[in-house]
């Protein structure tokens, strides 16, 4: 009964694994998710959870997501709950695919409003939605592992020097316009 997504990704389950564990990345890839509001310190371990808001401002919802299983490589699941929406079980499955992975997503909710709407509505905007959220996390994964590959990530272990860039033309004129 629950809405399922597959997306293949050019990555190791690693990498992927490596973007779930950072709990402040949550809003980058979950649609849906507008800001992060805490993560418990001991983040991705089972029980832990992280606290964040959905919705538009200014009418968003505080919720939190809870990790119920953690089982890199190959699985990742949770317990989302959003308030009067309820609560749902999402579960994230990874698994060997050519050079790259498969990753699947299943989501049905559990309790609430939207558990309450016959499947028929509620599972072809979770189809929808998490076909987004797949993308998000390719995106996150496979640059990730671009930078794994060209050993970028040695060299993000401290703020860049802002002296070591400089903006596009055009935007310096924007910002210039804008009187920002």
């Amino acid at each position: 009964m629950a809405a399922r997504n597959t997306r293949l990704m050019r990555c190791t389950a690693d990498d992927l694994f490596a973007v779930l564990s950072d709990g402040w990345l949550y809003p980058v890839w979950v649609v849906g998710a507008a800001r992060m509001r805490d993560v418990d310190a001991e983040w991705p371990r089972e029980g832990t959870r992280i606290h964040h808001s959905l919705g538009v401002w200014p009418v968003m919802i505080h919720d939190e997501t809870e990790i119920v299983e953690w089982d890199p490589p190959r699985r990742l699941r949770l317990r989302p709950e959003a308030g009067i929406l309820g609560r749902g079980v999402i579960r994230i499955d990874v698994r060997p695919h050519g050079d790259g992975i498969a990753v699947t997503i299943l989501e049905e909710p559990v309790s609430g409003a939207a558990a309450l709407l016959p499947s028929l509505l509620w599972k072809p905007l979770l189809i929808a939605r998490n076909h987004e959220c797949l993308n998000r996390l390719a995106f996150l994964a496979e640059g990730r592992r671009d930078e794994r590959e060209a050993r970028e990530l040695d060299h993000r272990t401290e703020t860049p020097d802002p002296a070591e860039g400089s903006p596009s033309p055009q935007a310096e004129r924007d910002v210039r316009e804008a009187d920002v």
